[in-house]
């Protein structure tokens, strides 16, 4: 049984919402607000999060940002701004739902962002690659230059190890999509881009080290160049 933490302020709309994710075979753990989501969320291990933006004492947005980023998550919100969509792209969401919704709907993203996340390519049982003047261990998830270290997402790693093994050629976005993210849609592009940018900033020290854009067609990782 897959596990689901829901945050959201309004109680009698949570009530009914965690009623229908249980009827469809989720556990669901029901919390009122962000601070009591993060509490919990720091004890207990969840398949997915569904997140309101707009919460007391701490926000949707904050939430996410605290929490960890390795669990999928989707964020709820009454706003159609398309301000806080990109913010909850930015954040890393796998989904942005405006209020009102239709709870199928809802249960059906759910189950695509699940089996997505059950699919992405698992990271290789080789402990570390030289990538130029980079170090990456692959089970501690780091990130090494000279003493310097950072820390890495399961799926941030995963997308370097996968440009490394295809360096130095043209990668179309939808072979990365379709191998990272299993799905080639418009708000996964959104993510990747976001991935990108981070990538982009961590192996900056390096200046043989490029993740160079091809308008229209995809990108190249070149190393050693």
């Amino acid at each position: 049984m897959k596990k689901i933490l829901l945050a959201e302020d309004d109680a009698d709309f949570a009530g009914v919402l965690k009623m229908y994710l249980e009827i469809h075979g989720y556990a669901v753990s029901y919390c009122k607000d962000g601070e009591e989501a993060l509490q919990l969320s720091q004890k207990e291990i969840f398949d997915i999060c569904i997140l309101d933006v707009m919460m007391p004492k701490l926000d949707g947005f904050t939430l996410a940002e605290k929490m960890n980023t390795d669990t999928p998550f989707i964020f709820l919100t009454a706003r159609k701004l398309k301000e806080d969509k990109i913010k909850g792209l930015k954040l890393g969401a796998d989904d942005y739902i405006v209020k009102p919704f239709e709870v199928d709907e809802l249960v059906l993203r759910i189950g695509n962002i699940l089996k997505r996340s059950e699919k992405r390519s698992s990271i290789p049982t080789e402990d570390t690659f030289t990538i130029g003047q980079y170090t990456l261990n692959t089970n501690r998830l780091e990130l090494k230059f000279e003493s310097a270290v950072q820390q890495l997402t399961q799926k941030e790693a995963a997308l370097v190890i996968y440009l490394y093994h295809n360096r130095n050629r043209l990668l179309k976005r939808d072979e990365i999509l379709k191998a990272i993210w299993q799905t080639d849609d418009f708000f996964s592009g959104r993510s990747m881009d976001v991935y990108i940018s981070r990538l982009r900033k961590y192996f900056q020290k390096d200046s043989s080290i490029r993740i160079e854009s091809v308008r229209h067609l995809g990108l190249e990782f070149k190393v050693g160049y």
